[in-house]
C-alpha cells in the first residue's frame, strides 16, 4: 500500500513539474486590489471577431498591479495605437501563454527596455520578442499596471490564455481558471424563423418572422402568442439572447445553445475555444443581417455552408427543419451560459399549406464560395470575389446607385457602384478597381469610400494610379471615389510656456474627419521622442522619461492623415 502510495505522489509531481495541470490550482489571478468583477466573456460576438479573452474591471481605476499567473517567461511586449495597445504576453511553462492588454505600462525593467528600442528605431509602435533568460517570472511576480490604452472604452484588463503550439484561445471561465460570481440563467429576448428555398444552389431566405418572448420564471421563457408557429417545407431558428453577472450591468455572450425538435436533440453551437483564423467567422455563427443592428447575440440554430464544423456539436441536416402542411412538432431551445446557468424556450410549430418560392431577377448573378468572381460595371468598376470570402453562396445584381452625402472636407469623384449590400458579411478581403478621372491636384488625396448601411461614407483607402483606385475591403457597401483635403485637427493640451516640471506627460488633441490618422511624429528641441495615441481618448501623449531641468523646450508635433493631408502643432513649455 505505501508503495502504491508513494507512486501515485511521484506521479502527481511529474505532472505537476511539467504543467500538466491546467484548472483552477495552476493560475494566480492576473490582477490585484480588484473587485473581481467583469465587463466581457469569452467568446462574445463582436464586430467582425470573437473576442478572445476576459475583461475584468479594474474598478474604474488604472495602475492595478498585474501578476503573472504562472511560471514562465515574458516573452513578448507591443504597443499599438489600437487593438490591445500596450499588451503583455508570458509564454508559461505549462505549455500556455497568457496575455495581458491594454496596459497603462511595464514593469520598469520591461519599460526601459521597451523605451531604448522605440528610441533606436524612431517607431510609436513596438513588437519585442523575448527569450526565456531575458525576463523569468514566477506566479504572482508584477510584470505591469492596468489602463486604457488601445481599443478600449474603458480602464480594465483584457486577459487571454492561449495554447502556445497552436496559439487556440481557451475559454478560462468554462475551464474553471476564473471563476466569476454568477447565479443569473442568460436572457432569450426574441425568437426568429426563416424559411429557404433552392435556386440554382443557392439558398434564397424568404424574410425572417420575428415572435416575442416572456419570461415565466428565472430560466424559464415561453413565446407572446399561444397558437403554434407557423413553418414552411424547410426554414431554421434564431435567437436572440444576452447573459449577465452578478454585481454589473454589462452583457455578456452566451456559451453554448441546444435546440430539440420532438424531444430529439438536432442543433448545438459551443464556444470552447478558437484559433485567430477562425475569429472572423463569429459573422457565420450568428445571422449577421440582424446581428448588425442588435445589442444582443442573434445566433442562427443553423450552419451555413462556410461555418466552421468547431462550434456545433451536434448538428442535423445542418440545423433545417422540416415540417409538412398541417404536421405539429415540438421544439425547445436552451441557453446556458459560461458559468452553468441556463434557460429554456419550449413551443409547437406548425406547417403551413402555403410553400415559399425563390424568385430572382433576371440580372442576377450568383456568386459561390467555391469559386472566384469578378463582377463588373460596364468599364467603370470591377470587384474580385476570392475564393472563401463568402460563408455561403449569394445573388447579387451590381449596378450604379446615387451617390451619397459628402462629409465635410471630402469630395465625391464617381457614382456609387453597387456590388454586395452592406448585410453581406466577408470572411477575406476582396478587391475593387473603380476608373475615374481625377484632377491631378487631386489625385495624391484620391481615395476608395463605401456606404455603410446608415447611408454614410467610410474610408477604404487605395492610391490613384493609372486612372483607377484599387484598394481591398473586408466590408460590403456601394464603392465611391472621393478625394480627402482637410487636414487632421490637432492641438495641445497645454498652456504656451506652462510649467510642466511635475507633470507626468505631454498630451495634444488629434482627430481626423474621414481617412484617419495614419501617422504621427513628435520632437523635443528638434530630437524625436516616442509618443503614444490613445484613438478612444482622441489624444497624443509622451510620458516624460528624462529628469526635470527647470529650461525652455519646444514640442512639435506633426499629424498626418491616411491621404497625406498633414498638421502641424508647435508649442513651447518649462520642464
Amino acid at each position: 500500500m505505501r508503495h502504491i502510495l508513494t507512486c501515485l505522489l511521484l506521479t502527481a509531481g511529474i505532472a505537476a513539474a511539467r504543467g500538466q495541470n491546467t484548472g483552477e490550482q495552476a493560475y494566480i489571478y492576473p490582477v490585484q486590489d480588484v473587485g473581481r468583477f467583469y465587463s466581457a466573456n469569452f467568446g462574445e460576438l463582436r464586430p467582425a471577431h470573437f473576442h478572445g479573452g476576459i475583461d475584468i474591471k479594474t474598478d474604474g481605476v488604472e495602475g492595478k498591479p498585474l501578476v503573472a499567473v504562472a511560471r514562465g517567461y515574458v516573452s513578448r511586449a507591443t504597443i499599438s495605437a489600437g487593438g490591445y495597445g500596450r499588451a503583455l504576453y508570458l509564454t508559461l511553462d505549462n505549455g500556455s501563454t497568457a496575455v495581458y492588454g491594454h496596459l497603462s505600462r511595464f514593469r520598469d525593467d520591461i519599460e526601459q527596455r521597451v523605451r531604448e528600442e522605440r528610441y533606436r528605431n524612431r517607431t510609436n509602435s513596438a513588437d519585442i520578442w523575448f527569450d526565456a533568460a531575458t525576463w523569468p517570472v514566477e506566479a504572482g511576480d508584477t510584470i505591469g499596471f492596468s489602463g486604457n490604452s488601445g481599443s478600449s472604452f474603458g480602464p480594465h484588463l483584457h486577459f487571454e490564455l492561449r495554447d502556445t503550439p497552436t496559439q487556440r484561445l481557451r475559454n478560462v471561465v468554462r475551464e474553471g481558471i476564473i471563476r466569476p460570481a454568477d447565479d443569473l440563467p442568460p436572457r432569450i429576448m426574441r425568437l426568429h424563423y426563416i424559411e429557404i428555398d433552392s435556386l440554382d444552389g443557392v439558398a434564397v431566405q424568404r424574410r425572417a418572422v420575428s415572435y416575442g418572448v416572456v419570461r415565466e420564471a428565472e430560466g424559464r421563457y415561453r413565446l407572446t402568442r399561444e397558437e403554434p408557429v407557423g413553418t414552411g417545407r424547410r426554414g431554421y431558428f434564431v435567437i436572440e439572447a444576452s447573459d449577465r453577472r452578478n454585481g454589473v450591468n454589462n452583457t455578456f455572450g452566451i456559451w453554448r445553445l441546444t435546440a430539440w425538435i420532438d424531444g430529439e436533440p438536432y442543433f448545438e453551437y459551443r464556444m470552447d475555444g478558437f484559433t485567430h483564423d477562425l475569429s472572423r467567422c463569429c459573422d457565420a455563427v450568428s445571422c449577421y443581417p440582424m446581428q448588425l443592428g442588435s445589442r444582443n447575440e442573434v445566433i442562427r440554430l443553423a450552419r451555413i455552408d462556410r461555418a466552421p464544423e468547431v462550434f456545433y456539436p451536434i448538428m442535423k441536416e445542418r440545423g433545417l427543419i422540416r415540417t409538412e402542411p398541417g404536421q405539429v412538432r415540438r421544439i425547445s431551445i436552451e441557453a446556458e451560459d459560461d458559468c452553468g446557468n441556463r434557460s429554456t424556450l419550449e413551443f409547437n410549430i406548425q406547417g403551413r399549406t402555403d410553400s415559399f418560392r425563390a424568385r430572382v431577377d433576371s440580372g442576377a448573378v450568383a456568386l459561390r464560395p467555391e469559386r472566384i468572381t469578378t463582377l463588373r460595371i460596364g468599364q467603370a468598376a470591377r470587384l474580385t470575389v476570392p475564393e472563401g470570402a463568402l460563408y455561403e453562396a449569394i445573388f447579387v445584381q451590381p449596378e450604379v446607385r446615387t451617390t451619397p452625402e459628402a462629409p465635410q472636407g471630402v469630395i465625391i469623384l464617381s457614382p456609387a457602384y453597387h456590388f454586395l449590400e452592406t448585410t453581406t458579411p466577408l470572411r477575406y478581403s476582396v478587391r475593387a478597381v473603380v476608373r475615374a478621372d481625377i484632377p491631378w491636384e487631386l489625385q495624391p488625396r484620391t481615395m476608395l469610400a463605401q456606404r455603410n448601411r446608415y447611408g454614410r461614407l467610410s474610408c477604404i483607402g487605395g492610391i490613384y494610379t493609372n486612372g483607377a483606385v484599387r484598394s481591398s475591403t473586408r466590408s460590403a457597401g456601394d464603392l465611391v471615389v472621393v478625394a480627402d483635403t482637410l487636414a487632421p485637427r490637432a492641438r495641445a493640451l497645454f498652456e504656451p510656456g506652462a510649467d510642466l516640471s511635475r507633470a507626468e506627460a505631454l498630451r495634444f488633441a488629434a482627430s481626423d474627419n474621414f481617412s484617419g490618422i495614419a501617422a504621427w511624429s513628435l520632437t523635443i528641441d528638434g530630437k524625436w521622442v516616442p509618443c503614444d495615441r490613445f484613438p478612444m481618448k482622441g489624444t497624443l501623449v509622451h510620458f516624460f522619461d528624462t529628469p526635470a531641468t527647470r529650461e525652455q523646450h519646444t514640442a512639435r508635433l506633426s499629424v498626418t492623415d491616411a491621404c497625406g493631408n498633414t498638421t502641424h502643432v508647435e508649442r513651447t513649455f518649462f520642464r
